[in-house]
């Protein structure tokens, strides 16, 4: 991101939910899809050291290019992508594998092949493994449920990060609660339980699904003047009532906050075909007040800058999975990260190698079971 501005926010105390606690000294960067621009609000300790940028990778940290063979360097200065044919070549640059999940663990409610053997093998390395996902229709606590169900026993709370969690986070950090101020979803549950596991008041939501507005000669929508803010995840349950009612809260409540989760344009609600993502959600909200929402899920800073600081990683280390370009490689590439595209998700292989995509990871995968 360019034109990144710092200014310290007042000192925030620390809540602890499902064992993840928001220390004090976390840094959030959160990025702003209208301008292409992010406001990074600093909690005591900086950013991790020696981090650079450069004209073709943004934000890297200066050890990276030192770190990479030069052959993977070569590939990325000439715009190329390297394909991942000896697994090593990535394993022993990394020490903290970052996973999407739709497109990479599973697809629906179907696992990817071989993913249990590639998470146990990585273990067995030593890796640290998390999940981070744009998804907000769980919270933390809903997708531990997913991956037990899906026979991933060995997954842990604190190695889940969703974009609902990302949303609460930020409310936190922003100390919205003290403002006395309540919010309006659109989303799903996933939304709804983290805001309560930080004790934050909200409206909407699931209980604003099937609602319909009588259209009639004089009548308004009425909505309540004390939100505060709107968040807005992916809904399948969204309507015209909710989309009327966010924009109102935004439009004529001063100084309404307009949040979403992501921008994904497509999303794996099953493992048949692409479906509408949140982007079409935030979409239809957006274009009421004609402004861009604050960014809280993928490629914003905020969810790696809390791992770094919580679990004392090294970021040149680190190695984002995902399916997505302009999420999951972004998301890398921004914050000093190496990155793997995997194409057993939303990417295919022609729009990765395409002359017109500029988004290259250091490496790509048919899937992770090429990590094996």
């Amino acid at each position: 991101p360019q034109n990144r501005k710092h200014r310290a926010l007042p000192h925030w105390y620390n809540t602890s939910i499902m064992g993840l606690s928001l220390s004090s000294s976390l840094r959030i960067g959160l990025l702003s899809a209208a301008a292409g621009t992010a406001a990074g609000f600093s909690f005591g300790a900086a950013a991790a050291s020696g981090v650079r940028r450069t004209a073709s990778t943004g934000l890297r940290p200066a050890s990276l290019a030192a770190q990479s063979s030069a052959a993977a360097v070569s590939f990325k200065d000439a715009g190329l992508c390297k394909k991942l044919d000896v697994p090593a070549d990535l394993l022993e640059k990394v020490d903290v594998f970052i996973f999407d999940c739709d497109g990479v663990i599973w697809k629906g409610d179907s696992l990817i092949d071989k993913v249990p053997a590639v998470l146990a093998m990585l273990r067995a390395a030593g890796k640290k493994v998390f999940f981070v996902t744009n998804n907000s229709t769980k919270s933390r606590k809903g997708y531990l449920g997913k991956f037990k169900s899906l026979g991933l026993e060995e997954t842990q709370p604190e190695e889940i990060f969703s974009s609902s969690f990302a949303a609460a986070a930020y409310l936190e950090q922003t100390k919205f609660k003290e403002s006395g101020k309540k919010v309006y979803i659109i989303g799903e549950v996933g939304i709804e339980e983290e805001l309560d596991m930080i004790g934050v008041p909200w409206i909407g939501g699931g209980s604003d699904a099937g609602k319909k507005i009588a259209l009639k000669s004089g009548y308004a929508l009425p909505h309540d003047s004390d939100v505060g803010a709107v968040i807005v995840g992916f809904d399948r349950e969204i309507n015209y009532h909710k989309i009327q009612y966010a924009q109102l809260c935004i439009n004529e409540n001063p100084g309404c906050e307009f949040i979403a989760t992501n921008l994904d344009a497509v999303t794996h609600l099953t493992d048949a075909q692409e479906w509408a993502g949140n982007g079409a959600m935030a979409g239809a909200i957006k274009g009421c007040p004609g402004r861009e929402p604050t960014l809280v899920g993928k490629p914003s800073p905020l969810m790696i800058d809390y791992m770094v600081e919580k679990f004392g990683i090294e970021r040149g280390r680190i190695c984002m999975v995902g399916d997505r370009l302009d999420t999951d490689i972004l998301f890398g590439q921004n914050n000093g990260l190496l990155s793997c595209l995997t194409l057993s998700g939303v990417t295919t292989e022609e729009k990765l190698l395409s002359p017109e995509n500029e988004i290259k990871p250091d490496f790509y995968v048919d899937s992770i079971a090429d990590f094996l």
